[in-house]
């Protein structure tokens, strides 16, 4: 008797090009963005993240004639940026986001908690461009006015201009649109944890509150972490909201400067694409944009990658 040969069904063979389409894409971005910041990275060498000056940078390869060598660039000053911006928000929506979670999850009542998880999917889906806007009209404004007076001003002037465009500004609209990301991941993980350990801990004689921090967040810690990590994506790549309310200089924060280091202007990563995109008429700057685009390729592709090991630890 002849062997049946079962061929795939219609829809699995669809899923599979379009997995396939989606890797050469992917591939495909990677090649073209190193591509085209092949001479910036061979001009900066390892430099390129260890080296500052790259407002000043930026400017003479935009004014400097065809003739003269393009400089190298050094994106340090970017990167500490993006990270000091990341981690902080990253910190306060992370707790902000877990208590939430655990509030809505465990807590609320069932149609609240139907409720509440879908509001915060809705903030999810709001455009970044809403967040600036809204950093710029009260954000900016109140860090402003609540903590740089004038004698700051002139105390740090030989510095920095300070203004209400800074990293604490840059912190809080970030920590909101972290936030309901972090919010509804975790809320799944927790949700995702079995009805039978919180019946174990009540069998015990644990109260509720002991039965969610002792059994619960233990068990639903790798999905916790791999929400906060994506969170963490979205800080690192977000270029319009932050650029509106950063500041827009590449400045290094100082530790000597105390508190006041976190009004200090800066300028991440993603931000510099945006504001000094109208000079990329220039081939060195639009080698050093894309520069800038390799590196957050490479930081997004790391942390997505870390995500999916916690997510799968976590199943």
């Amino acid at each position: 008797m002849k062997k049946r040969i079962l061929s795939a069904p219609p829809g699995e063979l669809v899923m599979k090009l379009l997995t396939a389409a989606g890797v050469v894409t992917v591939l495909f971005i990677f090649i073209f963005v190193f591509m085209k910041a092949a001479p910036a990275l061979a001009r900066s060498g390892f430099g390129l993240v260890t080296g500052t000056g790259f407002d000043r940078q930026i400017a003479e390869a935009f004014s400097a004639s065809a003739d003269v060598p393009a400089p190298a660039f050094g994106l340090w000053g970017l990167i500490a940026g993006t990270a000091l911006s990341t981690l902080i928000a990253l910190a306060a929506a992370a707790v902000l986001g877990v208590g939430a979670a655990v509030a809505i999850s465990e807590f609320a009542p069932a149609p609240l908690a139907s409720v509440l998880l879908g509001l915060v999917r809705l903030l999810s889906a709001i455009p970044s461009v809403i967040f600036g806007l809204i950093g710029v009209m009260f954000v900016v404004p109140w860090v402003e006015s609540s903590f740089i007076s004038v004698d700051m001003q002139i105390e740090f002037l030989e510095f920095f201009q300070m203004t209400g465009r800074n990293l604490l500004s840059s912190v809080i609209v970030l920590t909101f649109m972290i936030a309901p990301m972090v919010i509804t991941l975790s809320a799944d993980a927790v949700a995702a944890v079995p009805d039978s350990l919180r019946e174990t801990g009540l069998a015990f004689g644990m109260g509720r509150s002991r039965i969610v921090f002792k059994l619960v967040l233990p068990a639903a810690r790798p999905g916790i972490v791999a929400g906060v990590i994506l969170g963490a994506g979205r800080g690192i790549g977000e270029a319009i909201a932050v650029s509106m309310v950063c500041g827009g200089v590449g400045f290094l924060p100082s530790l000597r400067h105390g508190a006041a280091a976190l009004f200090t202007p800066i300028l991440p990563l993603s931000a510099a694409i945006i504001n000094k995109s109208e000079a990329m008429s220039a081939p060195a700057v639009e080698s050093a944009l894309f520069a800038c685009g390799a590196v957050l390729l490479v930081i997004g592709a790391a942390l997505s990658s870390l995500a999916r090991l916690r997510r799968r630890k976590s199943r």
